[in-house]
């Protein structure tokens, strides 16, 4: 078994991504950064990983591909020996944000493809592998998260694609959660609020007003650092008798106020 545990975080070369990655390897962890095109991003990531004592490796793929899925595991599984975390983070968001009543078939497959079946059949591929690895005991065990967002239940009806894709990752995770109960496989949804990052950018200034009216309870932004947190106390098995289970990083968007 390798000293360090691996593991493959989906769209780390920014944002949300990119925290977990730091967070992970500051943890212990061998960490894959994948990138889909911003490759200086990516390697500014594995750099700043490594000079920090941690060990890295940026891979380009796109997860809605499915060649390109499987070069991430194998990539994993050739540089580290080992696979014990997949966190599926990479999507996009809805191209021109058009009205629902302007949704193309070319833009909704385009979203499901990142958003949806990249994580279903990444997470099949990395169950599987993780299945192997732990019956030759290279592994104790493995962890699946996800990365949902607030969009999966609140409406958008400029992002319809966007919002059901994401909404499809709460099915996908207590699916593969069931699955892999008896399996050392435990599996996890994170539902990140409004976050700082280059997704949400273009959009700052809405959301800056609309958090000042009370958006969320607590009144701010979220940072990446706050969704890398939720991940570091999962994968530090803080919760060894729980599987399928979402936890909210938004600021207390979820409670409903009257």
């Amino acid at each position: 078994m390798s000293d360090f545990p691996a593991a493959l975080v989906t769209g780390a070369s920014r944002g949300i991504g990119r925290a977990i990655a730091l967070e992970l390897a500051r943890l212990g962890y061998a960490v894959v950064v994948n990138y889909a095109a911003s490759a200086e991003a990516a390697k500014a990531t594995v750099e700043e990983i490594e000079s920090q004592g941690g060990r890295a490796l940026a891979c380009q793929g796109d997860v809605s591909r499915g060649e390109d899925r499987a070069r991430l595991i194998e990539r994993t599984l050739a540089e580290f020996g080992r696979l014990d975390v997949l966190v599926n983070n990479a999507g996009i968001t809805s191209p021109g944000r058009l009205d629902i009543l302007d949704a193309t078939e070319e833009n909704w497959e385009q979203v499901f493809g990142a958003n949806l079946k990249g994580p279903f059949f990444l997470s099949q591929l990395a169950a599987r592998r993780m299945l192997e690895l732990i019956a030759g005991g290279k592994t104790p065990g493995g962890k699946i998260i996800n990365i949902s967002s607030i969009s999966a239940y609140a409406v958008s009806s400029n992002r319809a694609d966007y919002c059901l894709s994401k909404a499809a990752v709460r099915m996908l995770t207590l699916l593969w959660a069931e699955r892999l109960a008896k399996e050392q496989i435990q599996v996890f949804e994170v539902c990140p609020g409004v976050i700082a990052t280059d997704m949400t950018a273009p959009v700052k200034a809405k959301y800056d007003s609309l958090l000042a009216a009370g958006l969320a309870p607590m009144g701010r932004w979220g940072q990446a650092e706050d969704v890398a947190r939720a991940v570091a106390a999962l994968v530090q098995d803080y919760f060894p008798y729980s599987t399928g289970d979402c936890f909210n990083v938004d600021g207390g968007f979820h409670i409903r106020r009257l």
